[in-house]
């Protein structure tokens, strides 16, 4: 069963966990490059003009981006308040002209920064609630022949989760995706992958999520015994070589917004 997530729950955790995110997101990590090598590849200028980075977190998206592109403007917006500190501290020793925290939801935020050239975001939008909603406000937004790339996670996403759990996020596949973006925008690359992550027991699982903040699509709290029954259930069911996986599914996609 998918389930929308609770976004105040989800801004809470990934609050608390930016000071352990970049030593704990491996996968995402290694999304941010790639999705910095599809913005390469798909023609944008070193010099940039006004960028929007949808939930930020801790900076790793715009270190990445910044490494390889200067930025007129960069607004960075993100869930989590102690995210501000990290985007501050990423755009030091970068050629930012004017650098912007945008706090809250971009689902609400009003009004959305205009005139953009590229807006990018790693590993984030598979939290919103309207996929094809959001699309709709990146048209308005960008100028004709801006680009708007994302990395997000695909149906195989943490599959032992929802196996175990009976639940998970409502994950596109990359044709729902593309379908969702419309006309307005010109699909210039899809593409997915999988990563099959190792840890020496479920508790490492539990505690590598934790640290990640990836753990808002339930609140409740668990019972000794639920937690017994799950970490002995996870042992049974997934096991590899010395210990347990955990599968990632990453996807990415790059648009262009079409000429009117």
């Amino acid at each position: 069963m998918s389930r929308l997530p609770d976004k105040r729950l989800v801004g809470n955790r990934f609050d608390r966990s930016l000071h352990t995110y970049r030593r704990s997101a491996v996968v995402q990590i290694g999304m941010a490059a790639r999705l910095v090598e599809l913005v390469d590849r798909a023609g944008a200028p070193a010099r940039l003009g006004r960028v929007l980075e949808v939930g930020a977190g801790s900076g790793i998206l715009t270190s990445a981006l910044l490494a390889n592109h200067s930025a007129a403007t960069y607004f960075a917006n993100d869930l989590a308040p102690g995210s501000r500190e990290f985007v501050m501290r990423a755009f030091d020793g970068h050629e930012v002209g004017e650098g912007l925290f945008l706090e809250g939801d971009i689902e609400r935020l009003d009004p959305l920064p205009q005139k953009l050239d590229l807006v990018v975001s790693n590993a984030t939008v598979q939290w919103l609630h309207d996929l094809e909603s959001f699309f709709e406000r990146m048209v308005s937004s960008l100028l004709p022949g801006g680009l708007l790339a994302f990395s997000t996670f695909g149906t195989g996403n943490m599959r032992e989760i929802a196996e175990l759990e009976g639940i998970s996020l409502p994950y596109f596949t990359a044709g729902e995706i593309e379908a969702l973006a419309g006309c307005s925008f010109e699909a210039l690359c899809i593409e997915e992958d999988e990563r099959r992550l190792e840890f020496a027991s479920p508790e490492a699982v539990l505690r590598h999520i934790r640290e990640t903040g990836v753990n808002g699509v339930a609140g409740s709290v668990w019972g000794r015994e639920r937690y017994r029954r799950f970490l002995e259930r996870y042992r049974m069911s997934f096991p590899s070589g010395s210990g347990v996986s955990l599968t990632y599914h990453p996807v990415y996609c790059c648009f262009r917004r079409r000429q009117p």
